[in-house]
């Protein structure tokens, strides 16, 4: 089974509309998607709970896949749960321990982000036998700009830059490693894998 993961890098725009497959958002659309496109939209952080709980996002047109904090965030505000239950599709609450770096446990959840659960999510549950991730720039370039930032404040300065791309891109190689079986295609303007490309990845240029 072939499943699509829209990250939310610059080059999210090589998604066409309309490719088969079951097709996983990360928060926001980089661009307007209808509910009929959509298998999910998988979230990981406290700031996009806050955001709709406040009203600065909507997302209640998809179906949602949560990760750690947003359970914690509604556990903490059964108000906000009831309003959104319907939309919760899964909680999905698995954060591998290659996320775990340092030692540093209590940071394994934030450098496991919602990329790499979206991805996991779609090997694991799923079972996906083919994976495509398109505006997964960080890969390949040292950008994780997102088009999430348009909407939520984050640090994009260049140590966090440099610290968040590192790490990212380890528990990206552990979970390539821990799925041999599952082909993985980096849809890309260019081939410069920041690591050596293991045998399941396939680079497809665009």
């Amino acid at each position: 089974m072939r499943v699509n993961v829209l990250g939310n890098g610059d080059n999210a725009g090589i998604f066409k509309r309309g490719t088969k497959g079951k097709l996983l958002i990360c928060n926001m659309p980089p661009f307007e998607i209808t509910r009929n496109e959509v298998f999910a939209t998988v979230m990981v952080d406290f700031k996009m709970m806050n955001a709709l709980t406040k009203g600065h996002i909507k997302l209640d047109m998809y179906d949602w896949i949560l990760g750690n904090r947003p359970r914690q965030w509604m556990e903490m505000r059964p108000d906000f749960y009831l309003r959104y239950s319907r939309n919760i599709k899964s909680f999905y609450k698995h954060v591998p321990e290659y996320a775990v770096m340092n030692g540093e446990v209590s940071m394994a959840a934030t450098n496991f982000n919602c990329g790499h659960l979206a991805v996991h999510y779609a090997c694991h549950k799923m079972k996906a036998t083919e994976i495509h991730m398109y505006g997964f720039d960080a890969l390949f370039d040292m950008n994780i700009e997102s088009f999430t930032d348009l909407l939520l404040e984050s640090d994009r300065g260049a140590n966090n830059t440099h610290r968040l791309a590192t790490t990212w891109r380890k528990v990206w190689q552990s979970m390539f490693a821990e799925f041999p079986d599952v082909q993985f295609n980096l849809h890309h303007p260019h081939n410069h894998l920041k690591f050596p490309k293991p045998e399941n990845v396939n680079l497809i240029i665009k």
